[in-house]
């Protein structure tokens, strides 16, 4: 017999997010916050601390959201907060460059040597943006192949069965992209190779780009089929076209690099975001120096941000990945991921509801579906509403949960064996609730 669901107070949040509504789009900054997809009040933060988060009524969560995957080390790490302290007394914004820009590219590019050249910027929209204009100024094409569900941000180009984000919201394109260029992104399914190989065939030497994320994290987890990312990258070749990997949130994430470095392939731009900037604004683009020093001011192609670069930024990367790089690193944050990824499985079967968890290392999704995940279309079978009911029953619960069917959980190394414990006891509850339903 399952425990009642418990019911936490949230008068104070209410009444913020009341305020809110009066003053911010929606009463907030970007969509998903806004909790359409799973119902609900939105929570209002407080602060955070290790890997838990607390509301404006004092209510605590452990949280699997980790400002979507950036908090690799969860919140307020000291090393990162003293670098961040340390820094903005020595000013938080130049508009020049400084050491720290240098010294963080070095360690960037030791890690993923395939960025021969690096340009920061301040989102991963930003980087990704910039990157497919590099690729479109280098081949002369204008076409861009993506996938099904991959999310790229929400520059024009990307809106096309652009994953989470739409998908969150029941959307299958945005107003304000015009036709005419949204006819120049061509979208296939994930882990398609015959599509990509239908694609080039049908236009040739038309393709600048493939954009891909190598391990698929805005469809929910998506693995890449074996093979696929290897076939990619010898299809690009062929058609001259260049391979654009979107480690955002896969870089310093899956590895002490990204997918790239666990595959063994060199895609010719990898856009960063996330991990790199230790939770401040900070993204990057970079790649083969013979493409990159097509960017202003080296070339013709124009790319400029007053922020990027940002000192506060690069502190706290460098701050970040000084962990990062220590050893076992990555292996002990596995071990914790198996441990709630091996617990979940578990408590899906205990409680005979249709369920399947996809994981990659320290990421993943549990998808309410008849069949496991392989790409979008399988993806989009998923039963919303009772992961929406699921989302609530967690929450109420103490365990914050990205609020979307379409999103990765990310786990940081501030999740202690004591918390993993209790969210899955949570989730034991919470499916068991479901399933009596």
């Amino acid at each position: 017999m399952t425990q009642p669901e418990p019911q936490l107070v949230r008068t104070r949040s209410r009444e913020i997010f009341r305020k809110a509504r009066q003053v911010l789009v929606g009463g907030v900054n970007s969509p998903v916050r806004a909790f359409q997809a799973v119902g609900g009040d939105p929570l209002i933060v407080e602060r955070g601390q290790g890997a838990c988060l607390w509301d404006a009524d004092g209510n605590r969560y452990i949280d699997y959201v980790g400002s979507w995957g950036a908090l690799i080390l969860g919140h307020a790490h000291p090393a990162v907060v003293d670098a961040i302290r340390d820094q903005a007394g020595r000013g938080s914004s130049y508009g020049m460059t400084s050491a720290l820009e240098v010294e963080l590219a070095q360690q960037i590019r030791q890690a993923l040597p395939a960025m021969e050249r690096i340009r920061f910027v301040s989102s991963g929209t930003e980087a990704t943006m910039s990157a497919v204009r590099a690729a479109r100024a280098f081949t002369g094409r204008e076409l861009l192949l993506k996938f099904d569900g991959c999310y790229h941000g929400h520059a024009d180009s990307f809106l096309v069965r652009a994953g989470s984000g739409l998908a969150t919201l029941g959307l299958a394109a945005s107003p304000g992209v015009p036709e005419s260029l949204a006819r120049l992104t061509l979208s296939v399914p994930y882990n398609d190779l015959q599509a990509v190989d239908r694609t080039f065939a049908r236009y040739p030497d038309q393709v600048a780009a493939v954009i891909v994320e190598p391990l698929a994290a805005n469809m929910g987890v998506v693995l890449p089929a074996a093979g696929f990312l290897v076939a990619l990258r010898e299809l690009t070749r062929r058609h001259g076209a260049l391979l654009i990997f979107d480690e955002v949130i896969t870089g310093f994430r899956v590895a002490y690099g990204g997918m790239q470095t666990m595959f063994g392939i060199q895609p010719d731009l990898t856009t960063l975001g996330k991990i790199i900037g230790g939770g401040l604004p900070m993204a990057a683009y970079g790649g083969r120096a013979d493409v990159m020093e097509r960017i202003a001011p080296l070339g013709p192609v124009y790319q400029a941000g007053t922020l990027s670069g940002n000192p506060l930024a690069m502190r706290a990367g460098l701050a970040t990945l000084a962990q990062l790089s220590r050893p076992g690193f990555y292996e002990e944050l596995n071990r914790t991921a198996e441990g709630l990824i091996g617990g979940l499985r578990e408590a899906v079967r205990a409680a005979g509801v249709s369920a399947h968890v996809s994981a990659f290392g320290s990421l993943l999704t549990l998808f309410f579906t008849t069949e496991a995940v392989r790409n979008y279309e399988t993806a989009k079978t998923a039963d919303t509403q009772r992961f929406a009911a699921f989302f609530q029953q967690m929450l109420n619960r103490g365990v914050l949960l990205p609020p979307s069917q379409f999103e990765a959980w990310f786990l940081s190394a501030a999740h202690t064996t004591a918390e993993i414990q209790q969210t899955l006891a949570a989730a034991r509850e919470s499916l068991q609730a479901l399933g009596e339903g």
